[in-house]
């Protein structure tokens, strides 16, 4: 299950990352470690722009971790919208680093021994699934809607063209699908309640900004298709 997360999971070659760029004198380094052991003025931090600017400053190789990559790349796309919160951006990034894994794109919840590959095949899951495994479900096809319309609209909408569903099709179905998983026990359990609840609000406006990132910040292998019915 796919949690707002990214912060907790940060490396040493993480904040080495974010101290080396960020740091213009030996006193400016020690107080960026202070500042990045405190969860508040870390998050300040993070908002940086020059650690985005780092990120393509020379097209090397990157040493830091996906959930950091993912979290500066979202942070920067969402913080000027109304979108500016920072646990959807922690949520969004975790998303991605997830979904950036093929195997990982399926559904982890149908009762059977093998996990759902098809939207459509969920969506008749859900017909017989207990409540713990509809939260699953619920949640797997709002995260792959907003994931495929983000990051692969383009694909979408070519394939619409030939009778499949189209993005609003899934901008319906993952917004629908994200309330539903908002009120649901485990989603409080697990602090994800207000978190759905602001991907279901704001779908259209979060799938855009995932359109630029995939436009102008990223680009996925186009070998990475992702599983339309």
């Amino acid at each position: 299950m796919i949690k707002a997360n990214c912060r907790e999971r940060f490396t040493a070659a993480d904040f080495d990352f974010v101290v080396r760029t960020l740091s213009r004198s030996e006193r400016d380094s020690v107080n960026l470690v202070d500042l990045l052991t405190d969860g508040a003025a870390r998050d300040t931090v993070l908002d940086n722009p020059r650690l985005v600017e780092s990120l393509f400053a020379d097209g090397g190789p990157l040493t830091i971790s996906p959930q950091l990559y993912f979290y500066i790349l979202l942070r920067h796309v969402l913080k000027e919208t109304a979108l500016a919160d920072r646990d959807v951006s922690d949520y969004l990034a975790s998303l991605l680093e997830t979904f950036s894994q093929t195997a990982r794109m399926r559904s982890p919840a149908d009762g059977h021994t093998s996990p759902i590959q098809y939207v459509s095949d969920m969506l008749i899951a859900l017909r017989t699934a207990s409540p713990a495994q509809s939260f699953l479900i619920r949640a797997h096809v709002g995260n792959y809607s907003l994931f495929i319309t983000g990051i692969f609209h383009e694909t979408v909408q070519h394939r619409s063209q030939r009778g499949a569903p189209d993005l609003g099709y899934y901008e319906d179905l993952g917004r629908s699908n994200f309330h539903l998983a908002a009120g649901h026990q485990v989603a409080r359990t697990c602090a994800l309640s207000e978190i759905f609840e602001k991907l279901a609000a704001g779908f259209r406006e979060i799938r855009l900004a995932l359109n630029h990132l995939s436009d102008s910040l990223i680009h996925l292998d186009n070998a990475f298709a992702p599983l339309i019915p």
